[in-house]
């Protein structure tokens, strides 16, 4: 299998570039009979795209997506599901500067290493762009994991030093910073708002979790459904660390504090974010992800040159100052999709679904 695809049953295979014609995905391993809602594909997208508000880059991209195979009349045939999304707001000349420079913090350089050859307009392959294709995949999995009672939520939990107190997920698409504390969002937003004055970008953690999840998804082991979290959320553009659970915060305590009681029906505490052994338990499932502050800022950088030495290069284009509202929808693709694999993982070891 690619790099650029993921999964085991059910495999998602991203394809495209931020600047070329298009990006989609193939979605492979969908069981027939399925209901799906062009509409909802199209709501997860909306979420996602470039120009939502002030706070994200304003790339004007409608990201409407063509469903060009693998359904019929409402409902999936268990074929591969196509799905495409045409670039339409590339304005690519804003890149012509950065052809023969590799930028700090980007992919320009080891892509160049690796490959020989790179697309520099907007970062290629490399760009959050890419991540059109995931969250079109993730609508799907939601639409399979919702036939047996599995939901997934999500929310910036942090910007810079500010951080949300409270997880209320229905108060999250309220506020264009996707934060599920009312109180403090308004904080987040001003500490974005800063850094785009400042021709900087600030970094931030993204929390989602997965309700309805019955205890015995995933695998021992190698195959740990932790592994794959991990996996998954780190494949995602800009993200740089993965917590389950209590994550780093257990380091600073005691097993007496955070060994999770199960009473014989549920779980008393959640330090495990629903995950033992490497398999669910029941509880919520709860990941977070820590999002760097985006690469591609106005201020004047030192970049090195294809030929060598150095040059002084101020990046021109539109880029967020903080990628977290954006990354929620995407992350929340990715848990649902690491879950529909489970799911038919599960299904075909067992032959049930709980």
């Amino acid at each position: 299998m690619g790099s650029s695809s993921f999964g085991t049953l059910f495999t998602v295979t991203t394809f495209g570039e931020s600047h070329g014609p298009a990006v989609g995905v193939v979605v492979d391993g969908l069981p027939p009979g399925i209901a799906v809602d062009p509409a909802a594909i199209q709501r997860e997208l909306d979420r996602r795209r470039p120009g939502q508000s002030a706070l994200t880059t304003q790339r004007a991209e409608a990201d409407a997506v063509e469903i060009l195979s693998g359904l019929f009349e409402g409902v999936t045939l268990g074929t591969p599901v196509a799905m495409v999304v045409r670039n339409t707001n590339q304005r690519s000349k804003d890149y012509d500067a950065l052809k023969d420079v590799f930028r700090p913090g980007h992919a320009d350089w080891s892509y160049h290493a690796k490959y020989g050859v790179r697309d520099h307009r907007g970062g290629g392959r490399a760009s959050g762009r890419e991540t059109v294709g995931r969250v079109a995949a993730g609508a799907l999995a939601r639409a399979a994991l919702a036939t047996v009672g599995v939901s997934v939520a999500g929310g910036t939990v942090q910007v810079g030093t500010v951080r949300a107190a409270r997880r209320d997920w229905d108060v999250a698409e309220s506020n264009p910073v996707r934060c599920p504390d009312a109180a403090a969002a308004p904080a987040m937003a001003r500490a974005i708002e800063a850094a785009r004055d400042a021709r900087d970008s600030i970094g931030g953690v993204v929390e989602v979790v997965a309700r309805g999840v019955p205890a015995g998804w995933g695998d021992p082991t190698m195959a740990k459904l932790d592994a794959a979290l991990g996996a998954a959320m780190l494949s995602i553009p800009a993200t740089k660390g993965v917590e389950i659970g209590g994550g780093f915060a257990m380091a600073e305590r005691h097993g007496s504090e955070t060994n999770d009681v199960f009473d014989g029906e549920r779980f008393l505490s959640n330090w495990s974010g629903g995950i033992s052994g490497g398999i669910s338990n029941g509880a919520e499932i709860v990941v977070r992800v820590a999002v760097r502050p985006a690469t591609s800022i106005g201020r004047p950088q030192t970049m090195a040159t294809r030929e060598g030495g150095t040059t002084t290069v101020a990046i021109e284009g539109r880029h967020d100052p903080c990628i977290c509202p954006r990354v929620v929808p995407v992350a929340e693709a990715m848990l649902a999709i690491v879950l529909a694999d489970a799911w038919l993982r599960q299904r075909a070891l067992r032959g049930r679904d709980r």
